[in-house]
């Protein structure tokens, strides 16, 4: 059998592969398989391999050829990035913006000036981009240039991407001429105070992961399959979540995943909200919750809930909740499994996506009380996207999402209760995000036929 497309999705513990075929004329998804990811044996081809004969065991195929395969990527790690400004609140944020919707895994951020201790502390994390910043467009120069002089000093085999003040270009290149660094500069992502500019960052971020990925633990052999793209896993969510946009507009996407949970909204907000905003919000937002997982973080979730509260939500006794929390599994089977799961991923999606929204604060002056905002602004989202394995595969998926609004205490940006809720039935919104630099027209119909969207109706 001849496949079109196949599309990997390169997991820490999975790897999942997704079968397409007429690209051009009237795509189709066809099959998916599975098998877990071969980090540890060196080689991720092994799981891959293995993934793509669970897939033609699923096919009913002995033989199976394909034109391309791309691929999505959180193994070995996953995109780790380390970040250094100037300001927290101001050149360090829209750094960590910019990472975070590229679809980094942030371990280390630092403002001001470098000290030893964080040089040690970078070697140690060894990441796969380290990200400099500081200063607005003409404004202050000398942090991001001492910051850089240290950096190049550690002589790593590390890509740096420059993204501060436009004076230092010159000098930042003159700093790492000759080093085994590889240096990019890009725009400032702080050009002007209360002025985001994100994108041309998080563009580079991807470039740069998908030329380097293959030096990660385990991936070093990953181009003899791959064919096309290989993009992080959440970057290729947040490009498919912006694909959506442009078509149906406000929406916010959530991720329960067994290790993290990640919410990713494309919004500008609404008129009156951005009035009363005390600092810029980029339209396009992804925050991680790393302590928010099904299965490998699930007792933050439990501790988070209370026993007790646990006890009364499923009608079950102590010993039984004990039996549960001790026999946790990856994929739920029976009935009173599936309603501990469901009851953690609720909580898990409301506590995430209380994080990423703002909230409304009240001042009192000698004028009065004064109303302002901080954070995303989520009341004009017009759909909640529920995509990974929880929000796929849980029987009250729906319904978990629904009730997201309904958790506002009255002064948090959240959706509103009208919102529309979607199911990535296929599971397939990565795949997806990385098509859709490919195939983008493709990508949108396919997105719509997973989501349960009527083209026509749009």
């Amino acid at each position: 059998m001849k496949i079109d497309l196949l599309v990997a999705e390169i997991g820490s513990t999975t790897t999942v592969i997704n079968a397409f075929k007429n690209m051009q004329i009237a795509p189709a998804f066809i099959g998916q398989g599975q098998a877990p990811t071969s980090v540890i044996e060196g080689d991720v081809n092994i799981g891959l391999k293995a993934a793509i004969n669970n897939l033609k065991e699923n096919l009913g195929i002995l033989e199976l050829e394909y034109n391309e395969l791309i691929a999505t990527s959180s193994a070995a790690g996953g995109l780790k990035m380390t970040v250094h400004g100037l300001v927290y609140d101001m050149t360090v944020r829209a750094a960590k913006e910019a990472a975070l919707g590229a679809g980094a895994n942030i371990k280390f951020i630092t403002s001001g000036k470098l000290r030893k201790l964080d040089l040690k502390k970078i070697e140690e994390i060894k990441p796969n981009i380290i990200l400099i910043a500081g200063g607005v467009d003409y404004g202050e120069r000398e942090t991001a240039l001492y910051n850089s002089e240290l950096i190049a000093n550690l002589n790593l085999d590390i890509p740096v991407i420059y993204a501060g003040n436009i004076e230092n270009h010159d000098e930042i290149k003159e700093i790492f001429k000759d080093k085994k660094t590889e240096l990019y500069i890009v725009e400032n992502v702080y050009p002007e105070i209360d002025q985001l500019n994100v994108e041309p960052t998080r563009k580079i971020i991807q470039q740069v992961f998908e030329k380097h990925i293959i030096h990660a633990p385990g991936m070093t052999k990953i181009r003899e399959m791959v064919t096309g793209n290989i993009v992080p896993t959440p970057g290729a969510v947040m490009k498919a979540s912006e694909l959506l946009y442009d078509r149906i507009g406000d929406l916010v996407t959530i991720d329960v995943g067994g290790a993290t949970t990640d919410v990713h909204s494309v919004t500008e907000g609404s008129e009156e909200i951005n009035r009363m905003l005390i600092s810029p919000e980029p339209k396009a937002k992804r925050t991680v919750e790393g302590d928010l997982g099904v299965y490998v973080n699930a007792k933050n979730i439990i501790e988070g809930i209370g026993e007790d509260d646990l006890i009364k939500k499923l009608g079950v006794s102590k010993e039984k909740l004990d039996c549960l929390i001790s026999g946790i599994k990856p994929i739920p089977e029976s009935e009173d499994e599936v309603r501990f799961i469901e009851t953690l991923t609720e909580y898990a999606c409301v506590t995430a996506i209380k994080r990423h929204a703002g909230t409304l604060k009240n001042l009192y002056g000698p004028s009065g009380k004064m109303t302002f905002a901080e954070g995303k602004d989520l009341t004009s989202v017009k759909y909640v996207i529920g995509t990974g394995g929880a929000l796929t595969r849980l029987p009250r998926r729906t319904e978990i999402l629904k009730n997201i609004p309904h958790s506002n205490n009255g002064m948090e940006l959240l959706p509103n209760p009208d919102v529309n809720v979607l199911i990535d039935n296929h599971y397939i919104m990565a795949s997806l995000g990385v098509m859709s630099y490919r195939y983008p027209d493709a990508a949108i119909k396919l997105l719509y036929d997973s989501l349960g969207i009527n083209m026509k109706e749009e």
